[in-house]
């Protein structure tokens, strides 16, 4: 029997009063790619939010291998939407890298060869080697998509959150960005991918999570990616996916 590297028991969540995750209950196993979909407004971000301890929560419980949050931190790493980094700080290419390191030291302890050597070598699977004395504003969206992917890597963390990575970038870079995923969870890993684009998900995720502020359904994607689900999940958004022929 396989064992959950993510447990989410009962978790609830509100902003200002707004409930935005109701009971939710979530076991996630090691070395699978799992896409969480649905609306916006679905409580997606939140869910990322809630597994990092970054908000505080109404009702529930996350454990990351059994511990709680606290105790694992340097477990998880997280690649933000690119509209909440500030693309205008000086900071190079190279410098964003780094940061990947920062949970490995402690307190005033500087960064080693074998952390840069850890950087250099996640520029290079990223492709990107060559700007890493860039700064990060001058970079193009795919490019900046890449830096923080590459930042993920060197943190060298079990558990990948990544909220919208594939918005931005050309298909050569989400098709690199997909195979290193790949590479990832057959190392082990966990990822978790906020995604939108419905016409890859079966492509792309070996386990799906619909959300629309309750779990809709959890499972591998081939028997839980369904038209009923999808239809639960995005219910006001119907027609406009009919139209676009994203369901049929």
């Amino acid at each position: 029997m396989a064992i959950s590297i993510i447990s989410i028991k009962d978790l609830s969540v509100s902003y200002e009063r707004k409930r935005v995750l109701t009971n939710i209950f979530l076991e996630l196993e090691a070395g699978h790619i799992y896409g969480v979909i649905g609306p916006n407004g679905a409580g997606k971000s939140t869910l990322f939010k809630a597994l990092l301890g970054l908000i505080k929560v109404n009702t529930g419980l996350v454990l990351i291998d059994g511990k709680p949050v606290e105790e694992m931190r340097k477990s998880l790493v997280y690649v933000p939407q690119k509209d909440e980094v500030d693309w205008q700080f000086p900071a190079t290419v190279m410098d964003v890298v780094l940061q990947g390191r920062y949970p490995h030291k402690k307190i005033y302890q500087p960064l080693s060869k074998h952390d840069h050597n850890i950087a250099q070598g996640a520029l290079e699977d990223l492709g990107i080697s060559h700007l890493s004395k860039r700064q990060i504003g001058e970079l193009s969206g795919g490019q900046q998509q890449r830096v923080f992917l590459a930042r993920a890597l060197c943190q060298e963390a079990d558990i990948f959150l990544l909220d919208e990575p594939f918005v931005g970038v050309d298909i050569t870079t989400e098709d690199r960005i997909m195979k290193i995923l790949q590479s990832l969870a057959v190392q082990g890993k966990t990822i978790l991918v906020i995604h939108h684009d419905l016409s890859s998900v079966e492509r792309y995720f070996d386990h799906v999570i619909l959300l629309n502020q309750r779990l809709i359904a959890s499972g591998e994607t081939k028997t839980t990616f369904t038209t009923a689900n999808i239809d639960a999940a995005y219910r006001a958004q119907l027609p406009i996916l009919h139209k676009t022929g994203l369901i049929e």
